[in-house]
């Protein structure tokens, strides 16, 4: 069973190759993308995928010029991967908001200032004490703040960033944070297989399968297998027939 650990994992593994993938163009043979008659009916991936089609022809369309301008222009993103990487950041980032709120301790407070004159002391010694004393606090009180084991309110919220930090909870690391309960652990584990879900599917590097709701014409079902950037090939349970785009290869 895939397991909450590794669902962060995967995210924070694979976040640099989702900034990659948002301006490249779509893989040939993705799944989801052959099969278009059938899945188009099926998976919101496909009504997401023609709204790019339609943003990227209007982008394209601005980016018109005269044919004796020169240089390059630029690749236009891929929508629905950059759509993606913000539903997955704002979800992972609020998870660790929410679990920090609760389960992080406050930093340790700076020391308070003192009003000090020639009587607050009765030797230099006990001066020199003192103040050795306040600096020594003063460095605790900024490491803690300091600390990269503490969630930041401001700063780097990345979603790479927010996952290793809640895979940090989930494995009882130490750090400026009490043990999390089970309801936090359900909480971060329902967040994370979404958000490793919506990755793998962007990036095509998991295996599915569907089984549509049209029917063959012996009147099976068929179910199409791809993902992990093979090219889909459909079954049908009834006759046993096998095809992919390019026609039957078995029956």
């Amino acid at each position: 069973m895939t397991t909450t650990a590794t669902h962060l994992r995967t995210i924070a593994l694979h976040w640099t190759d989702l900034h990659e993938a948002a301006g490249t163009p779509s893989q040939i043979g993705a799944f989801g993308l052959g099969l278009r008659g059938y899945l188009a009916r099926l998976d919101q991936a496909d009504a997401e995928q023609l709204e790019y089609e339609r943003h990227q022809a209007a982008y394209l369309r601005s980016l018109e010029r005269d044919p004796i301008q020169l240089g390059d222009r630029p690749v236009p993103v891929r929508l629905h991967i950059l759509d993606t990487m913000r539903v997955v950041e704002a979800a992972l980032v609020q998870c660790a908001d929410d679990i920090a709120a609760a389960a992080q301790r406050a930093p340790i407070p700076m020391p308070a200032a003192r009003k000090v004159d020639r009587t607050t002391y009765g030797s230099l010694r006990e001066a020199r004490v003192a103040h050795e004393d306040r600096q020594r606090r003063t460095q605790l009180a900024l490491a803690d703040q300091q600390d990269p084991r503490r969630w930041k309110y401001t700063g780097e919220r990345t979603a790479s960033y927010a996952a290793l930090w809640l895979l940090a909870r989930v494995e009882r690391a130490p750090g400026p944070c009490r043990r999390i309960t089970e309801d936090e652990e359900r909480r971060i584990g329902t967040v994370a297989a979404g958000a490793a879900e919506r990755v793998e599917r962007a990036l095509d590097i998991a295996a599915q399968r569907k089984t549509l709701e049209q029917l063959h014409d012996c009147g099976g079902r068929i179910d199409v297998h791809g993902g992990e950037g093979r090219t889909p090939v459909a079954h049908c349970t009834g006759c046993g027939a096998v095809w992919t785009e390019g026609g039957v290869i078995a029956a």
